[in-house]
């Protein structure tokens, strides 16, 4: 066979699309299979595909903190397993200091063999948020978590499936066997067997696409796929300037970001010197997450439709001191630097680029449960005002993309009333162009539960840039049956008893430019 030097257009768009339906495929089918709410209602999960050397193919467009992230999982694999992976496998890790983001994600990897069944020719993954995973808290995202153990279960490359046989006595051992064992290990073992029929998926799909186009075409192509989106990276870095910002967090900790714009082989470095160090807190985000944020950013300011990649990440060079809060060392707690850091890293370099203000900046992570029912959701707010456009009301902004439960299925699957859901009027920092408005949530429980929030910006303000103002800060607080009213910090847990209401109110995003 001739090999092929130069990607056809025509070709290139069709593969890169196929790699990306392929994504879609296995999150379809790990939504229908999946048994919790948390997969199944609130789309906290993300698929994708993997070349040989375990680097990022394609995704569907799902989590972005998950999809930047997942890549060091697979290669984790690889490094620890190379020689002994065999078809029939699924390996299962959520370990954050191997490319996971935090103990309640928990990655299914399948290898993808050629059918000699010698080459291993891809890596398809499904990475799902289980709605409980053990720890300290019910819904496993303790506020006051300070080391990784008491965060949950760690899976680290551990075998799921061995010769096409499902380890289920081995997987459940663990789940019950562990300082603070899972709560609801039927439903972990059911979205388990949800991912693995998602990867199945996957595989079934690659092998057809080999099958019709040859597998040098389609590996040809993958590289091309990955080559096209690092050529878009470096046109979309061609047009921005040096900057940096530091950005302070309720917490007092503090991210320092200096982007430096090499215009000559078209290239940035992004260097976080300067940051906090690792924080006694779960605050710090594991170094794979500070790299989705950055990849996040990057693909963000590209015009063309391309999938998030490899390619993505060639033209920057990042940063990270070892030990600082965004490439914290085991056993550092790190289970809302997944999702409260990672917000502020974005914020952050857009702050930098100048080319947008703050969104809310918080996943405003809210769980709840005893030991019968655990729940998780994260909830919207205002996205920040740019250059051109103003900000979003009632978004989920940047490294969340998960829907809120319909208040139907979560009034029928959990013993809580959606007492109101509004939009937060004049939340949003006001500008030449003005950020989003935030909401507010009104939980009222009907039986005796512990609630945690895990939050951010409730005492520091989302920046407004070029002359425009912060949006407003969040609030948490606690409406009592007898009347009285409790004030929450950012990071809490509370007993809530029968009739208790617990309200969130989001933040709103940064205006851009001065009001003329």
């Amino acid at each position: 066979m001739h090999t092929i030097f130069q990607p056809d257009p025509v070709r290139l768009e069709i593969f890169k699309n196929l790699y990306q339906f392929i994504a879609e495929q296995m999150g379809i089918v790990l939504q229908n299979t999946s048994a919790s709410v948390n997969i199944k209602e609130r789309l906290d999960f993300s698929c994708a595909i993997f070349d040989a050397s375990g680097l990022l193919v394609a995704n569907a467009p799902h989590i972005p903190v998950h999809l930047g992230s997942m890549s060091e999982s697979v290669r984790s694999l690889i490094n620890d397993k190379g020689g002994t992976i065999k078809p029939g496998q699924v390996y299962l890790s959520n370990n954050p200091y191997n490319g996971g983001t935090h103990l309640p994600d928990v990655t299914a990897i399948t290898p993808v063999f050629h059918e000699d069944g010698k080459q291993i020719i891809f890596y398809v993954a499904s990475r799902g948020h289980q709605a409980d995973i053990g720890g300290i808290t019910p819904g496993s995202m303790p506020p006051h978590s300070t080391n990784v153990e008491e965060e949950g279960i760690l899976f680290d490359n551990f075998l799921l499936v061995e010769q096409g046989v499902f380890r289920e006595n081995q997987v459940r051992d663990l789940l019950l066997n562990y300082l603070y064992p899972a709560r609801n290990p039927d439903q972990n073992i059911a979205d388990f067997k949800a991912q693995i029929a998602a990867n199945e998926r996957g595989v079934l799909e690659l092998h057809k696409m080999v099958a019709q186009y040859g597998l040098e075409t389609v590996q040809a192509y993958m590289k091309f796929v990955q080559d096209n989106a690092e050529e878009s990276v470096r046109r979309a870095i061609d047009v921005l300037k040096d900057g940096s910002f530091i950005y302070e967090m309720d917490n007092g900790a503090r991210i320092q970001v200096k982007v430096t714009i090499h215009r000559e082989n078209r290239s940035a470095t992004i260097d976080f010197t300067g940051t906090s160090a690792q924080l006694n807190s779960n605050f710090n985000a594991p170094k794979a997450v500070t790299q989705a944020a950055v990849l996040y950013v990057f693909r963000t300011l590209v015009d063309d439709n391309i999938p998030l990649n490899a390619g993505c990440l060639k033209p920057l060079e990042i940063i990270m001191p070892s030990g600082c809060m965004l490439n914290p060392t085991y056993p550092a707690a790190v289970v809302a630097g997944n999702v409260e850091t990672s917000q502020a890293i974005v914020d952050a370099l857009y702050g930098a680029l100048g080319v947008m203000a703050a969104s809310q900046g918080t996943m405003n992570n809210f769980t709840f449960g005893n030991e019968r029912y655990q729940y998780y959701e994260t909830i919207c707010g205002g996205s920040g005002a740019g250059t051109n456009f103003d900000g979003t009301d009632a978004v989920h902004t940047h490294m969340t993309n998960s829907r809120l439960t319909d208040p139907e299925v979560l009034e029928t699957r959990y013993p809580v009333q959606v007492e109101s859901f509004s939009l937060r009027p004049d939340s949003g920092g006001k500008g030449k162009y003005s950020g989003g408005d935030g909401v507010i949530r009104r939980i009222r429980f009907n039986e005796p539960m512990t609630a945690n929030i895990l939050s951010n910006h409730r005492f520091v303000r989302p920046f407004g840039l070029n002359g425009g103002e912060a949006g407003l800060v969040g609030r948490n607080w606690i409406q009592r049956q007898n009347g009285t009213q409790e004030n929450l910090d950012s990071t809490a847990t509370v007993e809530m008893k029968p009739g208790d209401v617990f309200v969130i109110e989001t933040p709103g995003g940064g205006g851009f430019g001065q009001v003329s």
